[in-house]
């Protein structure tokens, strides 16, 4: 295993802010996997650091294919999880969306800007990330409709479900969009949660890129096959909206079946206890993503349930 300096961020009143690269076997570049760029996606930062683990443990036994090289990169930004914040610096803004960089741009543009430098010519990206949204989901792997898309490649990650997303505006400035723009092909991997360290959740996701980079040819790894990815297009999920704020009580877990008319959660008020609202499903289907924080703002998705998936 080497460690690289990808990018070095310059700091007047701390330390710099380093992004490092931990590269295994040599040769063609043939996998990059990145974690987070946000500081409160703890759950990927542990993946990407169980995934140096293992492959380090698979280079010292010679399972890395000759002339294939890998490179982890755990965080994009550390300062975010010293802060305790999201995004980067006073002004706060999301280093995924300031791709493809600038080198003589805003701090975060300099950033994204260097870190797509080095990785942009690997043959496959894999980024760990999470939603925006306060939620959790089944776990999946995502790509951009932009053309150039392969989902034939996304169902080699053995998971449950591959969503391909219909780009808006907002999303040609992420890593992947741009990534699968030049001649990468870009995943990203959603799991469970990102505000806790949950093992049985890591291991499972850990397990779908060691699957990926055995199918590629790119390491020796004896694995289960895991799922027969199901395809879903993301404007087919159904969103269940809250037609109130309050407290939010979840009756239903994600991956769970539920029928036309289920209840699926309560929202109370918060100072009497009364009930302001029952949540119901509005169509048969399993839950894919579910808000998981206690309290829900009116009109925010509480759901989204992927529907049909029996007709």
């Amino acid at each position: 295993m080497n460690i690289t300096e990808i990018y070095d961020f310059k700091s007047t009143y701390r330390e710099d802010m380093r992004i490092k690269g931990y590269v295994f076997g040599s040769g063609e570049k043939s996998a990059c996997i990145v974690g987070p760029t946000r500081g409160n996606e703890y759950q990927q930062l542990y993946i990407c650091s169980q995934l140096v683990k293992k492959l380090a443990e698979l280079e010292e036994l010679g399972a890395i294919v000759n002339d294939k090289q890998i490179m982890v990169i755990p965080t994009a930004n550390f300062y975010a999880f010293n802060l305790s914040k999201d995004f980067f610096g006073v002004k706060n803004i999301d280093i995924n969306r300031c791709f493809p960089g600038n080198d003589y741009g805003e701090p975060v543009s300099r950033i994204a800007g260097g870190l797509f430098e080095h990785i942009k010519d690997y043959a496959y990206t894999i980024q760990f990330t999470s939603f925006f949204e306060r939620a959790s989901c089944v776990p999946h792997v995502r790509m951009m409709e932009n053309g150039n898309e392969n989902v034939s490649l996304a169902n080699l990650f053995g998971l449950p479900y591959v969503v391909v997303r219909r780009p808006l505006p907002i999303d040609t400035t992420t890593m992947n969009y741009n990534l699968q723009t030049e001649t990468s092909s870009a995943f990203s991997i959603f799991t469970n949660d990102k505000n806790s360290v949950n093992d049985r959740e890591a291991k499972q996701a850990i397990s779908a890129v060691l699957r990926f980079l055995t199918r590629m040819g790119i390491i020796h790894y004896e694995c289960h096959s895991g799922y027969i990815s199901h395809i879903l297009y993301e404007d087919d999920l159904k969103d269940v909206l809250s037609g109130r704020a309050g407290i939010f009580k979840s009756l239903v877990e994600c991956g769970e079946d539920v029928k036309y008319g289920t209840k699926m959660a309560e929202i109370l008020d918060p100072f009497d206890g009364s009930l302001r609202e029952e949540i119901v499903a509005s169509t048969d289907g399993i839950v894919l993503f579910a808000h998981n924080t206690p309290l829900i703002n009116q009109y925010e998705t509480a759901f989204r349930m992927i529907h049909r998936l029996h007709e």
